[in-house]
């Protein structure tokens, strides 16, 4: 399952995002405990509400994601906190950086935090990647050490001009060379402010700043406030939906981060429907269709025959399977099939 930090300052409200996200009631403020926690949260998807209308089944699966709330580092903090961070954050596939938005004086705005965390994941990859160098150097006689040398002497040198390693340009020769030398900051990062309703109300206009921070770094920001996010998650639905159009919002906040860290990190789901279930299976994106069939069962993909394929937005629009075989919606496709967000697949296999 697919793994993402929760990271921010004491009090900047990851704990209590921590909590919307996975249905958990961990303490906050004060109260958090020291070590990090783990919990699954379920990738909204409407798809899957209006599929389950169509073939009534026993149960719908959600596509998940694992989170970590991992306790903040105090400004100032001992060199025993930090490195315990750094050491939690390697073993997660994104991150997600919850700003506190509130005017608080003994937090810096949510530019120097934003920046802050920066600085520090920069200095980490730095020290990783030039000891490597040293490494690599003395390695002559290992093939192609010039391919791995040149990637990380270009990884440095944006390193050290602010930029994230995930920025650097490499060629598919470089890639091939540091596979599986992920740095921090080439981690897929989420910035959240976490502010008040009128930041909802306004859009970007009350905090332009963190907005054009964002824009300069190339990381997605969502805007929400967890206080009003907490009173929507304790609604009905219906009335949810009409709370959040008051709002001016479609989704959720909590929606909208966990569609994002979903799609930041190149994940989409294919969807199975039958009378037993409803489910969104997730799968990288490119994927083709054998190695997608995987995802149920190894024995699909080994035994795979063809891929019988019908786009949601044709299958919902028919109404009915049968109705969307009627009017040719339905396909069969082979292994090479590229699978599409969305797709709804029923495979054939033999073993």
């Amino acid at each position: 399952m697919l793994r993402t930090a929760l990271v921010g300052l004491p009090q900047s409200g990851k704990t209590t995002l921590y909590n919307l996200l996975t249905r958990s009631d961990l303490p906050t403020g004060a109260m958090a405990r020291p070590e990090a926690h783990v919990g699954a949260a379920d990738v909204p998807d409407p798809r899957l509400s209006v599929l389950a209308e169509m073939f009534h089944p026993k149960k719908v699966t959600p596509a998940k994601v694992e989170y970590v709330d991992i306790p903040g580092v105090r400004a100032g903090g001992a060199a025993q906190e930090a490195r315990r961070f750094l050491a939690d954050i390697r073993e997660v596939d994104a991150l997600v950086h919850v700003l506190q938005g509130f005017p608080n004086p003994d937090s810096p705005d949510p530019i120097a935090a934003a920046e802050a965390l920066d600085l520090e994941l920069a200095v980490a990859d730095l020290d990783v990647v030039e000891r490597r160098l040293e490494r690599v150097a003395r390695e002559k006689k290992r093939a192609q050490p010039d391919v791995e040398r040149s990637a990380l002497e270009r990884i440095a040198e944006d390193l050290g001009q602010g930029r994230r390693a995930g920025d650097t340009r490499l060629s598919d020769d470089e890639e091939q060379a540091l596979r599986g030398f992920t740095l921090l900051t080439q981690k897929p990062l989420i910035l959240v402010f976490n502010g008040d309703e009128e930041t909802i109300r306004e859009e970007a206009a009350s905090h332009a700043g963190i907005a054009g921070y964002a824009a300069q770094r190339g990381v997605p920001l969502v805007t929400m406030s967890l206080q009003l996010e907490r009173e929507i998650q304790e609604l009905e639905p219906e009335e949810q939906a009409a709370f959040l159009a008051d709002l001016g919002l479609k989704e959720s906040g909590v929606a909208r981060l966990s569609q994002g860290v979903y799609a930041g990190l190149g994940r989409i789901s294919f969807l199975t429907a039958g009378s037993d279930e409803v489910r969104a299976w997730t799968v990288r994106r490119g994927i083709a269709a054998k190695a997608a069939a995987g995802a149920i069962h190894s024995d699909i993909e080994r035994g795979f025959i063809r891929a019988e394929v019908c786009a949601y937005q044709d299958l919902a629009a028919a109404g009915s399977l049968a109705r969307a075989r009627e009017l040719g919606h339905l396909r069969l496709e082979g292994k090479e099939y590229v699978v599409q967000d969305g797709d709804v697949i029923n495979f054939r296999f033999a073993v």
